[in-house]
């Protein structure tokens, strides 16, 4: 799924080539907004906020998307050929005189009053990319529930907004800590939650996550995606499990963590860890 990073990139190139322009294409190939006709609009601003994106227009309007884990919104110049999947995958088209942004594969996708944003936006905590983020509100919100596993909190989009599976997972790991260490063991939360934002700050202008140091290719992540390849710090296999967000129970996320450099229990069934054969 796009993390708060991603969403922040996609949000500058859609309002890079629509905003203060009149929108001279509107096409919703939804049926709840088939009808929808925002012609003759100007795209006043488009916004990230957490992983949501929020396209103001004249009058009062604002187009409101998720991109989960398959959306996309690419920006094509007038005339360009689109390319981002066949045509039945187009969710919305916006365009201009000198740009058309194509959404395909927008599993969430509202036309909305800009005054009633609350209505999607609302719930989210304080966004780590965000005008509006607030430390001591999230350490608030994550410590409501003492119980709650850190790994899971991190990804809870009413505790903080933007973080997804990469930061909370790298996080995790630059803080030796196990992601399934409850809230309320965590001795120092505050420093857990400022390094995973430092991490997806750091990376909010680049195209490609780095959270060792390294940029070269196969080196830039600690442990996410590294299962049962050996630790970078002390060779110990990464061991992986499924640890669902507090805030979606159901849907669970692949967790990659370290059992010698992250101090903290582990999940249920998990052996002892071993350094793997030289």
């Amino acid at each position: 799924m796009p993390e708060g990073d991603t969403v922040l990139q996609a949000s500058r190139r859609l309002h890079q080539a629509l905003a203060g322009q009149v929108l001279s294409v509107s096409d919703f190939r939804v049926p709840r907004y088939a009808t929808v006709d925002l012609t003759g609009g100007t795209v006043l601003e488009v916004v990230p906020r957490g992983k949501h994106l929020l396209m103001r227009c004249s009058g009062g309007v604002t187009v409101h998307s998720h991109l989960r884990m398959e959306g996309a919104w690419r920006v094509f110049a007038a005339g360009e050929a689109w390319r981002g999947g066949p045509g039945w995958q187009i969710r919305a088209v916006l365009g201009n005189a000198r740009h058309v942004a194509v959404g395909y594969r927008l599993p969430v996708l509202d036309v909305l009053r800009t005054a009633d944003e609350s209505k999607v936006v609302g719930h989210l905590g304080p966004d780590v990319l965000g005008p509006d983020w607030d430390l001591a509100r999230v350490l608030a919100n994550a410590r409501t529930h003492p119980e709650r596993e850190i790994g899971s909190v991190l990804l809870d989009q009413t505790v903080l907004a933007g973080l997804g599976n990469v930061y909370r997972i790298e996080a995790c790991f630059v803080a030796g800590l196990s992601p399934w260490t409850r809230i309320g063991d965590v001795p120092e939360l505050d420093s857990v939650v400022d390094r995973a934002r430092q991490l997806i700050v750091l990376n909010a202008e680049r195209p490609v996550r780095v959270t060792t140091g390294s940029a070269r290719p196969g080196e830039q992540l600690w442990v996410y995606g590294r299962g049962r390849r050996p630790c970078r710090r002390c060779g110990t296999a990464i061991r992986m499990a499924e640890q669902a967000p507090s805030d979606a129970p159901e849907e669970g996320r692949v967790t990659y963590w370290c059992p010698r450099c992250q101090r903290g229990p582990a999940p249920v069934g998990a052996s002892h860890p071993s350094r793997p054969r030289r």
